[in-house]
């Protein structure tokens, strides 16, 4: 339905209105307000803020159209108003134009070329109306959706996305909240979650800041990946901030003396990047899957509180760069042979 707001002096000309549009207003595709002048305009439009249009005379006792005009457009941008006049004069268009209005319609007006204009207009305003929600609609999705998902997901159609994947050279880093499990038994969930999200908030800016996109929060734990120039170096750095900002917070005495800290592991190499999930329920998840990040998993499961664990030939790569500590020989699960583990000081 489109609410339409008539302002003209003509007291008559309600029930004309009425009269010629009754068949829309019948079947409910219109619903027609009416003012005498602006100012019992302005009125109807504080009990009625869901007007789409405005049809309104020029001359009008009290307050005339074009400054009805200037005050809609500053307090409702999406408005539409369309001019009725007889003065259909160039100075009063240009007028009405400059003022925001959207069309131009002379006395005595032809209904039949009304209904037509009020017809584009109502089209216009949902064109308008369906971008702007398209547009909260995106930003609502970026919150639970990585951009890089968006990107590469932009265009797909599911059925073939979810077929599609590639081998991508990455560095991968489980990063997670030690003891936060055993503060969750005992505190109230609104307390948890509260604290859990600012934690979250300071991972995810310093992995933004290095580059890095966030695949997924698990739990208490956040999985992240590093493509492009320099992916491990720029890991490693936004790995040792996260944990030397997470080491600066004090601890909780109201909650037994409870410090922030995270485990980190780190690993670098090909993993195959794709779409994982459902075909039949069209559920999917964008992720990175591998030996690789296994193996990143599986050292974040091994570091203690305050260490980042890396494989050996990451610390290869990095050895001029970063200070390591040799740990030395570490099996890990599910993998036949134990591998060299280092840790970044």
């Amino acid at each position: 339905m489109a609410k339409i707001l008539v302002v003209d002096d003509e007291e008559d000309l309600e029930m004309l209105f009425r009269q010629k549009y009754r068949q829309k207003i019948r079947s409910g595709e219109y619903e027609m307000l009416f003012a005498l002048n602006g100012q019992l305009a302005l009125d109807t439009l504080k009990e009625h803020p869901d007007v789409d249009l405005i049809l309104s005379d020029i001359n009008m006792p009290v307050m005339d159209g074009l400054t009805l005009l200037s005050h809609t457009k500053e307090q409702n941008p999406l408005l539409k108003t369309v001019i009725i006049s007889a003065y259909g004069d160039m100075e009063n268009i240009r007028k009405a134009m400059n003022l925001g209005a959207f069309d131009f319609v002379t006395k005595p007006v032809d209904f039949q070329d009304l209904e037509i204009t009020i017809e584009k207009t109502i089209e216009y305003i949902n064109q308008v109306k369906s971008t702007i929600q398209a547009m909260r609609e995106n930003n609502i999705l970026k919150m639970y959706v990585d951009e890089t998902v968006l990107n590469f997901m932009g265009g797909k159609e599911i059925e073939s996305a979810l077929m599609e994947n590639h081998t991508i050279d990455a560095t991968v880093a489980f990063i997670d909240l030690c003891g936060f499990t055993k503060i969750s038994e005992n505190e109230e969930p609104n307390i948890v979650v509260g604290m859990l999200n600012e934690y979250f908030d300071l991972m995810v800016r310093e992995i933004i800041e290095q580059k890095g996109s966030v695949d997924k929060f698990i739990g208490d734990a956040v999985m992240a990946v590093f493509q492009g120039p320099d992916h491990l170096k720029r890991a490693l750095t936004s790995c040792i901030a996260i944990r030397d900002k997470m080491n600066a917070i004090p601890p909780y005495p109201e909650l037994n003396m409870f410090r922030p800290q995270v485990s980190i592991g780190v690993n670098s190499g090909e993993m195959v990047c794709g779409n994982i999930g459902s075909k039949s329920l069209k559920r999917l998840d964008y992720t990175v899957i591998g030996d690789t990040v296994n193996i990143s998993a599986r050292l974040q499961a091994k570091a203690n509180p305050g260490q980042i664990l890396l494989m050996e030939h990451c610390q290869n790569q990095l050895a001029d760069t970063f200070n390591f500590n040799k740990i030395g020989e570490m099996s890990l699960k599910n993998k036949a042979n134990p591998v060299t583990v280092y840790e970044v000081l």
